[in-house]
């Protein structure tokens, strides 16, 4: 992977994060919307704006691409470079969360 794409990309807003997950099966833009509100409960509510500016960019960027589907619908799916970004990111969040439940767990414990 391209070390401009790691550093364009890394760490990842969050709507692209979800954006992302959806699309390791192929998703046309409203059903990656769908998806993105049932995973997070409606804690993340993509428009259409929002959504098709970020997917022109993740495509120009060789992130995902368009792929047909049975609809007639044009379709995303994620690439390896976009899947190598997906898990960087996760592990990346992984350490972060470890590290505030390390800290909030041990209240008045000081960094050494």
């Amino acid at each position: 992977m391209e070390e401009n794409l790691q550093k364009k990309y890394i760490p990842m807003t969050e709507t692209t994060y979800y954006t992302l997950l959806s699309v390791t099966v192929p998703r046309h833009g409203y059903a990656i919307m769908q998806y993105v509100s049932g995973l997070t409960k409606g804690r993340i509510v993509l428009g259409t704006g929002t959504l098709y500016t970020m997917v022109g960019r993740l495509v120009a960027d060789g992130i995902i691409v368009t792929v047909p589907n049975d609809e007639g619908k044009k379709a995303y799916q994620i690439t390896d470079t976009g899947l190598e970004l997906l898990e960087l990111e996760t592990a990346r969040l992984k350490k972060q969360l470890a590290d505030g439940e390390s800290v909030l767990g041990q209240e008045g414990t000081e960094y050494e």
